[in-house]
């Protein structure tokens, strides 16, 4: 059964599997409205009893290429967002849904795009899969609540040689420092996800949701701390010289020269 109408997401219904998939490719840049959309769909489905897991999912060649810098303001805030609504006010609603969530990622999942994907609770990923917490690379701090989520995940090193070298990894690699599940070929990500979901909605849908809760329980507040302090540093590294040319290098597709002002 579809659900919406929404503008950035598609959301159905299967008996006890729902999914939403990101409508925005094949680059599905994340902004405010469309993680907005997201988290008005997973509140739906907490609503929803017969329904006990989602797959969040993804259109054209990425899963989340991170956010598209040429589309917002200096604020951060989605050119023509809905209210003048703030893309990690709108990410915090994300965590404080109560249905377990499966990602399936296929190539890119990129900055904001590996926040949205370590938001889920598991996650599925091909070989070809790419991830990246590239914020550093573009002169800017980390954000979408990784300097809480992605410690939590895998580790402080690891999270923080992700974070701190912006380096990409792939699906394998992911696999190999518990960023993702399972590493399947790319034409099974969504189908392996399914299956999870699957797996999941047949324990005692009660005792899941309750179980989740335990595991997350504080998860949901640290994320929305982490987000305003993660905004505070972006709004003045925005600003710098540095960022003007780690963005300018990135569209370039070469290395940046950064000056440290």
């Amino acid at each position: 059964m579809q659900h919406g109408p929404y503008e950035h997401i598609a959301a159905a219904a299967s008996g006890p599997i729902a999914t939403i998939e990101i409508r925005r490719g094949p680059n599905n840049f994340v902004d405010t409205d469309m993680v907005a959309e997201i988290a008005d769909a997973l509140e739906h489905y907490d609503r929803i009893p017969e329904v006990r897991a989602i797959v969040l999912c993804a259109e054209g060649k990425h899963f989340c290429a991170g956010a598209d810098f040429a589309s917002r303001g200096p604020d951060g805030v989605a050119r023509g967002a809905k209210s003048g609504r703030h893309l990690y006010k709108e990410a915090q609603r994300l965590w404080r849904t109560n249905k377990p969530i499966v990602a399936a990622v296929q190539g890119a999942a990129i900055g904001a795009g590996i926040g949205l994907a370590v938001m889920a609770d598991f996650r599925i990923a091909c070989p070809e899969a790419r991830f990246s917490a590239n914020f550093t690379r573009l002169g800017f701090h980390p954000g979408f609540g990784l300097t809480v989520t992605l410690p939590r995940l895998i580790g402080n090193q690891q999270a923080a040689l992700l974070m701190v070298t912006g380096r990409r990894i792939t699906g394998e690699d992911a696999l190999n420092i518990g960023l993702v599940d399972y590493c399947v070929p790319a034409e099974n990500v969504r189908t392996k996800a399914i299956e999870l979901a699957t797996e999941i909605a047949q324990s005692a849908p009660l005792a899941v949701i309750s179980t989740r809760e335990t595991l997350r329980r504080g998860l949901a507040e640290a994320v929305a701390r982490a987000t305003e302090r993660e905004y505070e540093e972006q709004d003045w590294l925005r600003h710098t010289a540095d960022f003007k040319e780690g963005t300018r290098a990135m569209a370039e597709r070469r290395l940046p020269d950064f000056q440290a002002r």
